[in-house]
């Protein structure tokens, strides 16, 4: 499987249900992916946060090669943004210092970040769920899952589940966002 910043609710779905998965970190990052951005609700409709990266978004290295920029405070943007969102939803309270603890870190690298996050929502989920890192760029990878998950199919991808999103009486329901979204908004993996 990629990996994602904040991964994408069906992108966490495929990785709880399947048994031995890898994370490629030796792919090189693929533009427009989910590898530096998660999708939230905003009042506006679907707002997207995303990870600077040092030498911009048009570079050939390797996720795990990938560095952050903090030419601007990003995080202190995304968390402004997720507590603008989401203080008002029903579970925001409860994973909101986790959260802000996160948020207060600094990673030098994309795949850093990104492993930080995927952790943060387990431990928040009360989930255990072993993973490895891919040693090798496996080109034909077993059931690969690698392309499955892009923003440009978020809302062709959809999960079966419906719930109450903020903003959704303006907006309708937004389906696929990051597991951030579904957290704030139903607290539990079931």
């Amino acid at each position: 499987m990629d990996c994602e910043f904040f991964p994408c609710i069906p992108w966490f779905q495929k990785f709880v249900s399947s048994k031995n998965v890898s994370i490629e970190q030796h792919e090189f990052f693929v533009r427009s992916s989910y590898s530096n951005r998660a999708y939230v609700a905003g009042p506006n409709g679907v707002i997207c946060l995303t990870v600077p990266l040092k030498g911009g978004r048009n570079q050939r290295k390797t996720v795990k090669e990938l560095k952050i920029a903090y030419d601007e405070d990003w995080q202190a943007l995304h968390w402004k943004s997720l507590t603008s969102f989401y203080g008002r939803s029903v579970y925001f309270e409860y994973f909101k210092d986790e959260l802000s603890a996160f948020y207060s870190r600094k990673f030098d690298y994309l795949l850093e970040a990104n492993l930080a996050s995927l952790e943060l929502i387990l431990k928040l989920l009360h989930l255990k769920k072993e993973y490895s890192l891919t040693e090798d760029f496996e080109k034909n990878a077993e059931n690969d899952c690698r392309h499955i998950f892009l923003p440009k199919n978020r809302t062709t991808n959809e999960v079966d589940k419906r719930y109450i999103q903020p903003f959704s009486d303006r907006n309708g329901f937004e389906p696929n966002l990051s597991m951030l979204d579904f957290l704030f908004c139903c607290g539990r993996w079931e």
